[in-house]
Formats: C-alpha cells, structure tokens, sequence
C-alpha cells in the first residue's frame, strides 16, 4: 500500500510518499480502508519532532480517518466489513498511522458511522472532539454565555463556533483576514473580528457594553497572552490549549492580579487528559456523531489533496492561509 513515511524529524520535505505492507489485522482487530485522512496540528508538530506525545520514528503520521471495514482479524465480528467508519488515533496506543491506504486498529477504536454522514465531514473529527472539550469539559465551573474564539476560522476553531452557536452562546470569533472574518460569520457567530485591522481589546468591550466575555479559548499564546485577561467578564475564564505563537511570554500571576475585579481563572488544557478515559472519548463521539448525523455540524474544507502531496498539505497548514481544514485523499 502507499503511505506516507517519516524516519526524521524535519520541514514538510521529510515526508515521504512511499510502499510499504498492507497491514494484517490481528487478533481482535480489523483493516480499514482509508477514504478520508484528515490533516491536523499534532502531525505537524509530530514532524518537526517537537510533539510531547511523540511516536517512535520512523512512523506514519496521522491521528484520524474515515473509510470502510475492509477485512476482519480472528475474534473480530462488528463492525461489519464495508461498514463506514472514524478511525481516531487518539484511541490507539500510538498517536500515528493514518497517513495510509489501510490500517489495522483494534475494532473498539473504530466508530461507526450513522447512515448519512459524509466520510469526509467525518474525517474532520478530532478538531470537534478538542472543540466539544473545550466549550463543555475544560470550562467547567463557569456559566458560559459569551465565548471569544482565537483562530476561529481554523480546524479546532470553526468547530468551536459551531459547538458554541449549538449550545446557544454568543460567539466573538477572532481571525486574521476578511476572508476568514465572513466565513465565520457563515458559521453563524455574532460577531467576528479582523485582529489585524482593529484594537480587539477595545472592540470586545464596546461590543459587550464594557462588561467583556465568559470565556477565552485561545490557541496562540506568545506574547500578547495577557490580554486575555482585560476582555473577561467576572468569574471568567481562559483557557489556553496551543502555543502557536510560542510559549506565554507574560508574567501570568501579575496579569490576572492586574485584573483582580473580575477574579480572573486560567486553564491549560491539552485533550491528552483522557488518554487513559476511552468511556470520555467514546461518550463524545457519541454525541459528536449525533450532531454530524443530524446535519448540525458542518466542517469548513478548505482543500482536497492526494496523499502524494502530503508535505504540500503542511505547507499549507502552516502558512496560515486556510479557513478550515485540509483534506487527503489516498
């Protein structure tokens, strides 16, 4: 079968398109046919060698698909073969393998599809399986009305304005072009702000009549973290889950002090909190594969590329350039 290889760490070049065996599947296990693979943060930061749930190299990266049962391995009965089916890494003992035409997982980590989901909206799932965590699971303790999103035309972002307009929240979705803005506008956040165009501090709080947000979802970090605690309203929260402008280069005690009226709280959430709660992770697909099936979540695809131009699909990621998520296709 083709897949994609990486034997070390480095740019988008490492990734190599390459044959290797089709996998057997073992006892209790069974081969999935690859239809979808989507592309996603962790495998970027899998190939740069900085990811702090590495995998042993060489791997193939990836921690999601959708496609179908192809073969089963002895003791193996569900799901059917030709069953549709999510395949998430995150359930398996290694965070890597699906950047391939097949792989053989333990028949548990596959989650079947209801019928009418689109294999390719359901390959998106892991960045709402971190969204759902986010607005429900890492932000509990506040009551949640208003929610500012950094990067919400991102993969984990668009999915969090999505959530958050489901469960009935007032979304503020911070972006970086107007491009970006209006899609998530699309997404049906109230409002979404242009960050290189306006002061965002002052637009939030004229927006929320000086009183600020509930909640904070940001993915970036960096310098300019401190902020985050002029815009929350009192007994609000932020909750940092990326370091995508770097480490948070703040003083965190005395930016929450400076702000101590509004008895500011911080989490640093990471989805690797339920790697050993497979009942958590299941319980969220269940729901997640309810909303997909209803039609009430919507992935943003931004492009479709064959598994041959994987390290294309990097680039593209980290560019930063995309609204929504990147697609391959074996």
């Amino acid at each position: 079968m083709k897949a994609i290889l990486l034997s070390r760490p480095g740019g988008p070049s490492a990734l190599e398109y390459v044959d290797v065996p089709t996998p057997v599947p073992g006892n209790g296990e069974i081969l999935v046919r690859a239809d979808t693979i989507g592309v996603s943060m962790p495998e970027v930061l899998v190939r740069r060698g900085t990811y702090n749930w590495m995998p042993p190299l060489p791997t193939i990266p990836g921690i999601e698909m959708s496609g179908a049962v192809a073969a089963h391995g002895p003791n193996v009965a569900v799901p059917a073969i030709g069953q549709p089916v999510f395949v998430s890494a995150r359930d398996l003992p290694v965070r890597a393998g699906c950047y391939a035409e097949y792989i053989a997982v333990p028949a548990r980590a596959a989650y079947p599809l209801p019928n009418g989901c689109s294999l390719e909206a359901a390959a998106c799932l892991s960045n709402y399986q971190v969204a759902y965590h986010l607005l429900h699971t890492a932000a509990r303790g506040v009551a949640a009305e208003s929610v500012l999103i950094y990067n919400a035309a991102g993969g984990v972002g668009s999915a969090a304005v999505q959530l958050g307009v489901l469960g009935g929240k007032s979304i503020i979705g911070v972006a970086g072009s107007d491009a970006k803005t209006r899609a998530v506008i699309e997404l049906g956040a109230g409002q979404a702000i242009n960050y290189r165009d306006e002061d965002l501090v002052r637009r939030v709080m004229h927006s929320t009549g000086g009183r600020g947000v509930d909640l904070i979802l940001d993915p970036i970090g960096g310098k300019g973290f401190a902020r985050n605690f002029t815009m929350l309203a009192p007994l609000g929260m932020v909750i940092s889950y990326g370091r995508l402008d770097g480490p948070l280069e703040v003083d965190l005690v005395s930016a929450m002090r400076a702000n101590a009226s509004a008895s500011p709280a911080l989490r640093f959430f990471t989805i690797h909190s339920f790697d050993n709660r497979p009942d958590i992770r299941a319980a969220t697909m269940k729901a997640l594969l309810g909303h997909l099936a209803a039609g009430e979540i919507r992935p943003l695809i931004y492009e479709r590329l064959p598994l041959a131009q994987a390290a294309r699909a990097h680039e593209m990621l980290e560019s930063g350039h995309m609204i929504g998520k990147i697609l391959l296709k074996p």
